[in-house]
């Protein structure tokens, strides 16, 4: 069975990839700073941002806002 690409992250593993805490990626959930999908309670954040947000951050020196 080929494994499929990731298409969405859950918060706790953006929390994990970016290094922030959870509370940071919750506040910029609900203030739309993060674009997120909520399926019931599960929030999820497309990985195509995560991916993008990273490139922008190396391209910065690594430098957060």
């Amino acid at each position: 069975m080929e494994k499929t690409e990731r298409r969405t992250y859950t918060v706790a593993e953006v929390v994990e990839i970016l290094g922030v805490s959870r509370i940071t990626v919750l506040r910029r959930v609900r203030d739309g700073t993060i674009p997120s999908i909520r399926l019931g309670r599960r929030v999820l954040i497309p990985a195509e941002y995560v991916d993008e947000l990273l490139k922008k951050w190396r391209k910065e020196g690594g430098e957060r806002q």
